[in-house]
């Protein structure tokens, strides 16, 4: 006869085999569709160059991670930095920090005036805050350059107020791809902020006051640490978009202003160098894997403070 504790651990056997039985489907999803196309990307990657595209099965090479830094001159093969990957890969990394720096810097008061609207008014501003998801990426894109082109908005301003004689030149700058990039990701750098200001004991700010401290000191010591899960979440929400943003640097920056996504697009198609595209695709992971790591880091650092 079966003992109470042979019994619970059946039970438990079953529910654990149930479990995964309801989940396999699941399972199966993401791994045909998110873990399936890295494998192929890591294959790619080590596979030999075809002559056409494509790449030639069989053939192992490590070319394609070689060229990812380095590239041989078609002349005497000799070695050196691949400048243009080089500049395309820092161009990335620098637009998508500043785009993360200025939609914070913008982000932050926005929430925090959100947040302290009267309750029946918030619903108000966050719904103008997603207004632009309402619109494809592409079409606000356009929309930007309707505002930074030669007889846009920026310099009818400048030259109505005859700040400058002729148009400033914005358009295909990195200037013209940051704008886009600070508009479109903007929505995603507020949100989260908010949901953390939302829920922020404001009581604690008071207390922050009658202690005689500045409102400098208020925001950095009370604030700021209370809503900090808020400002991770929408940091990493904008950077790693922004690190892989093909349609703002390819439609403002007019292809010439290359950043890390059109880079790979452009191996895939016209450069015909497989290899060195699923290289760049993998590359460009390791960047998002990287701010994922410091995004959960931060989490499980907040979540033990609050545990306390």
């Amino acid at each position: 006869m079966a003992t109470a504790a042979e019994i619970a651990e059946h039970a438990k056997a079953q529910d654990i085999r149930s479990r995964w039985l309801l989940s396999a489907p699941a399972l199966l999803i993401i791994f045909f569709a998110a873990i399936g196309p890295l494998f192929v990307m890591v294959v790619y990657s080590v596979m030999a160059k075809g002559e056409f595209g494509d790449v030639k099965f069989g053939q192992f090479s490590s070319d394609g991670w070689f060229n990812v830094l380095f590239e041989r001159d078609i002349f005497d093969d000799t070695l050196s930095l691949a400048d243009a990957n080089l500049v395309v890969l820092w161009r990335s990394i620098q637009l998508s920090l500043i785009t993360t720096v200025a939609t914070l810097l913008l982000g932050f008061p926005t929430a925090y005036f959100i947040s302290t609207r009267p309750e029946d008014k918030r619903e108000l501003w966050l719904f103008l805050i997603t207004i632009p998801f309402w619109t494809n990426i592409l079409i606000r894109t356009f929309a930007m350059q309707e505002v930074i082109r030669n007889e846009g908005i920026i310099n009818s301003v400048l030259m109505g107020l005859h700040l400058v004689d002729s148009p400033v030149q914005i358009m295909f700058t990195d200037w013209a791809t940051l704008f886009g990039m600070i508009y479109v990701f903007f929505p995603l750098m507020v949100l989260p902020i908010y949901a953390s200001m939302e829920k922020l004991d404001f009581r604690l700010v008071e207390a922050g006051y009658d202690l005689y401290a500045t409102r400098f000191r208020v925001l950095w010591r009370v604030i700021i640490p209370l809503v900090k899960p808020g400002i991770v979440a929408g940091s990493i929400l904008v950077f790693i978009p922004a690190l892989g943003s093909y349609v703002v640097p390819n439609v403002l920056g007019g292809g010439k202003h290359m950043m890390l996504g059109n880079l790979i697009a452009l191996q895939f198609s016209k450069g015909q160098n497989w290899p060195l595209g699923a290289a760049l695709s993998i590359t460009l992971m390791v960047f998002v894997t990287l701010a994922l790591i410091v995004y959960v880091r931060n989490a499980s650092k907040a979540g033990g403070g609050h545990g306390r």
